[in-house]
């Protein structure tokens, strides 16, 4: 046998045996604890409740608000399999990783499709032009404005977005695919409008106000402080090498020269803290990832004291000592 059917066996034994762990355990199970909502009563309405479920820990299940829960338990264990499936991309491309994968970006994007339609077709677009309709039929508890018409002054302006989001559609037409072009352009220049002033507060003005700082600290009984005094003689600097680095109208020789090789040191350190702080938040991720495998779904560790170890490991009497020591 080759290596790759050697592995399939291996996987193969390893889910039945995580599966058989599961129903002997309970491990996997997800409770929820129901609560009884009373919505915003206006006046000549019947008034309206809906359940809200909350996770709640396995430890209270025996309390009357806490029931087992299916399709969390289900959540859990579909989460579990797929993170098992996107780390066999260690052992290499295989199947397994692929179909977890295009789950993982098919989901995502039917995710951002309807997030995007309630939040905002229904409750932004129609919630604006019909508020009463899309409270009778969608939106039961969205707070009530006044019923603005959509031919009134007032209302008329969210008429513009819904024609050109039609328009928008004509992109999925054979014929007459040129009148998305005109939404589609006002979109782009709108976004970009708005993040260009967005982002030039925040990181252009933002910038340029921290590093005019003072080269000179003073305590505030007036004597000299040290390290605050180094730090803004560092940042001035850096920030003025880094400059001088990007500045080509003159060739980089002599003291330009010196400086921009500064700059060149400067912007090394800076990539690699950047580089570090990412490896370090994807090593964050990984260790959220291996967590929620030994904690949630396999019940062989409990740092939160969610559940009771005993109740855990009264099945399988071999796995209370591994308990009891995680």
């Amino acid at each position: 046998m080759n290596a790759r059917t050697i592995w399939t066996i291996i996987f193969i034994f390893g889910a039945v045996a995580l599966l058989v762990r599961g129903v002997m355990t309970g491990a996997g199970s997800a409770y929820v604890r129901s609560t009884e909502v009373q919505g915003k009563v206006q006046t000549g309405e019947s008034p309206i409740s809906w359940m809200v479920y909350t996770a709640a820990d396995p430890r209270e299940q025996s309390e009357p608000a806490v029931s087992y829960s299916l399709p969390r338990t289900v959540g859990v264990w579909v989460a579990a399999l797929l993170t098992l499936c996107i780390l066999s991309f260690l052992w290499g491309d295989n199947p397994f990783y692929k179909f977890a994968e295009s789950v993982v970006v098919g989901a995502s994007a039917a995710y951002v499709m309807v997030a995007g339609f309630w939040s905002t077709i229904v409750s932004n677009l129609l919630g604006k032009l019909t508020p009463a309709f899309v409270r009778g039929w969608a939106v039961p508890g969205m707070s009530k404005p006044e019923d603005i018409p959509w031919w009134s002054d007032e209302g008329n302006w969210y008429i513009v977005p819904l024609a050109l989001s039609i328009m928008l559609l004509w992109r999925l037409s054979p014929k007459g695919a040129w009148i998305a072009r005109w939404p589609l352009a006002f979109f782009i220049g709108a976004t970009a409008g708005f993040r260009l002033v967005g982002f030039l507060g925040p990181d252009f003005v933002s910038q340029i106000g921290n590093t005019i700082i003072p080269m000179y600290v003073k305590m505030p009984d007036g004597g000299f402080d040290l390290w605050p005094t180094v730090r803004n003689i560092v940042t001035v600097i850096g920030v003025l090498a880094c400059l001088v680095y990007f500045f080509f109208s003159f060739e980089h020789k002599g003291v330009v020269g010196r400086t921009a090789r500064l700059g060149i040191w400067f912007l090394m350190i800076t990539f690699g803290a950047g580089f570090g702080y990412t490896v370090m938040g994807r090593i964050a991720l990984l260790a959220e990832r291996l967590q929620f495998l030994f904690d949630d779904w396999l019940w062989i560790i409990d740092p939160t004291g969610k559940r009771a170890i005993e109740a855990a490991s009264a099945a399988t009497g071999w796995l209370q000592p591994l308990a009891w020591t995680c």
